[in-house]
Parts: structure tokens; sequence; C-alpha cells
């Protein structure tokens, strides 16, 4: 696309003072202040993948083990899942996140360190929520896995 053109009216500022019209754009604007959000943690047996969102679900910050640069069986630890809440907590200093609703998924290693994290890490825990998938009566298990 092309660029647009800006008509420049004759009392512009710019022009009279001898400063560049760059100078007199607003900066760009901080992170929103956000006082509550809610932290999904999914918690498989692979990896620990968080998401913090504000109260109407816009996405603010993700990480997960692997991103982060745990390989292999290392990512669904507990200490892995520490990691990437110190790593949220950073992103998030400028937002001012404090209250936070949880909601865990997942019957992984790392669910129960990534809430202790959240409480070291300053944040105040208004609720927690287990929002794993359960059966309730559904489709035929599988066969025992004979070794």
């Amino acid at each position: 696309m092309g660029k647009k053109k800006v008509i420049q009216k004759q009392g512009d500022i710019s022009k009279e003072k001898g400063v560049s019209a760059a100078a007199i754009k607003p900066a760009k604007n901080a992170a929103k202040k956000i006082d509550t959000g809610r932290v999904y943690i999914k918690a498989s047996y692979n990896n620990t993948l968080i998401s913090i969102t504000d109260d109407n679900g816009n996405l603010l910050a993700w990480a997960s083990a692997g991103s982060l640069g745990f390989s292999g069986p290392k990512k669904a630890t507990p200490f892995a899942a520490s990691k990437v809440i110190a790593a949220l907590a950073e992103k998030l200093k400028k937002t001012g996140l404090l209250n936070v609703h949880v909601l865990v998924n997942g019957v992984g290693g790392g669910r129960d360190s990534a809430i202790r994290s959240l409480a070291n890490q300053g944040f105040n825990i208004l609720s927690i929520r287990d929002i794993t998938p359960i059966p309730h009566n559904g489709p035929r298990p599988p066969k025992v896995r004979r070794i």
C-alpha cells in the first residue's frame, strides 16, 4: 500500500518553533494498568503452558517451559513451572497486575509448583479453580497396557 499524504495546516507548531514533527508526536503508550486478571495453567505430562489474561479474556502474556529452553522430560517438572512463572512476572511488571484468579488444567507435575510460585512472586491469589475435563462416563477407555 502507498503512503498517505498528511495535510499540514498553516498554523503548524513544528514550522513555527523549528521542532521536528517526530518530537511532537506522543510517545508510545505505556502498558495498560490492570489490577485483576486470570492465570491459566495447563500442566500436561509433557509441558507446562501458562497464559495470563485480563478479566475480559484479552491475552497479556504467555510462556511455556519449552519456550524458556527446557527440553524433553525436563519441561514437565515443577522447577520448569516455577521458572515460567518468574519469566511471566518479569513481563507483567509494567501492567501492575496484582490480583489474579487461577484456573488449572491438567495433571502434570508443574501445577502445584506454578501456584506456589505465583504467590511467591507477589501476586494476590483470589481463587483457584480446577478446570480439568473429566468424562462423565463417556466412551469406553482403552484396555490396560501390558508391558
